[in-house]
């Protein structure tokens, strides 16, 4: 996560997830899981691995990470799906806002919105930085 020039840091939030507590979610719920929390392009990217709970974990932790920096949790109106993680030509991921989380970073100053992500079979970690240019 490389902060722009001249950008300054409205507010950061990380996360914690156990990959098997997603995996969990996905026997016992699998489709209505899937269509609450997961926007179709992140459902496509992640169903394509062997093991797709690692990913949709690093998925999730980046989404409660950017809740955290918007001050909102999964209240006032911001829903999982406003939170899309998508990656770029070479795999770097970031964030587009959508609905409600895009109008509160508004308010906030948040121009953009950075991540990191990483995960392993046991645990997937998050961190956002939301910056105002």
């Amino acid at each position: 996560m490389e902060i722009p020039k001249g950008a300054g840091v409205v507010a950061i939030g990380t996360d914690l997830i156990a990959c098997r507590r997603i995996a969990g979610m996905l026997e016992k719920h699998r489709e209505p899981f899937l269509d609450r929390v997961f926007c179709p392009s992140e459902q496509e990217y992640c169903l394509r691995y062997r093991d797709p709970a690692e990913h949709l974990a690093g998925r999730w932790a980046a989404k409660e990470a950017v809740m955290k920096i918007l001050g909102t949790g999964w209240s006032q109106g911001v829903s999982w799906t406003d939170i899309e993680v998508v990656r770029d030509a070479l795999g770097k991921p970031s964030v587009q806002l959508h609905g409600e989380a895009r109008s509160v970073a508004e308010r906030l100053g948040i121009a953009r919105v950075l991540i990191s992500i990483s995960h392993c079979s046991d645990f997937a970690v998050a961190m956002a930085a939301g910056v105002d240019r």
